[in-house]
């Protein structure tokens, strides 16, 4: 049995280098993926345990995943820029690892925060002929950012909201669930808070049952 591995690299970003972590298998991976990390204000950093947990999740199907800290966390050069730099920050990153994978599909994640991001640069990748094959939502602000602006990314969407969530307004994510186009699944945690303390395993499940078989 082949034995995980987990990378430290570095890598090219707008703003100056990006700390990422490199998790795969220790097979071919089957298919790449980036998770995107929350809030960088507010303590959000690639070691967030939602964040591990899909990169995990990733990891264990076979997928080669990475992680990065935005701009201006960690190691990672410049300074927060409200969401748009950080979708620089991402792009540059889905460049790097399907260079190092070419030709593998694309799953495309962000807990709070990174998920605006990750939904934003989905948009970017679709209009650019380079859709990823699912985009994994958690917990998204759609209070806060303008989601509604994202109105395709050429595939499949799911949405994972915790209904006791104090960060992210539950209700609003229900409501913004059933108007955008992107006709996301919706997946509704109860007794959970915003980082799922106590349900992670049940959300890697969930994470498992959308990777590519």
């Amino acid at each position: 049995m082949s034995r995980a591995s987990i990378e430290k690299v570095s890598l090219n970003g707008p703003a100056g280098t990006l700390e990422a972590v490199l998790e795969t298998s220790g097979e071919a991976p089957s298919f790449i993926a980036i998770v995107c990390h929350p809030h960088p204000l507010f303590g959000g950093t690639m070691n967030n345990k939602v964040v591990t947990t899909l990169c995990r999740a990733c990891r264990d199907a076979g997928g080669a995943v990475l992680r990065f800290n935005f701009r201006g966390v960690g190691a990672s050069q410049g300074a927060y820029s409200d969401g748009i730099g950080e979708c620089e920050d991402l792009l540059a990153a889905e460049t790097w690892l399907s260079q190092r994978y070419p030709g593998l599909p694309l799953w495309l994640a962000g807990f709070s925060f990174g998920s605006f991001v990750a939904a934003r640069g989905a948009r970017i990748l679709a209009d650019n002929n380079r859709p990823v094959q699912h985009l994994f939502l958690v917990a998204p602000p759609v209070h806060h950012y303008d989601f509604v602006s994202i109105d395709r990314v050429d595939c499949p969407v799911t949405v994972v909201q915790s209904e006791d969530d104090e960060v992210v307004p539950a209700e609003q994510v229900f409501a913004w669930q059933q108007e955008t186009p992107l006709a996301p699944d919706l997946i509704r945690f109860s007794d959970a808070g915003h980082f799922f303390h106590g349900r992670l395993v049940q959300l890697a499940e969930v994470v498992r049952s959308r990777l590519p078989e």
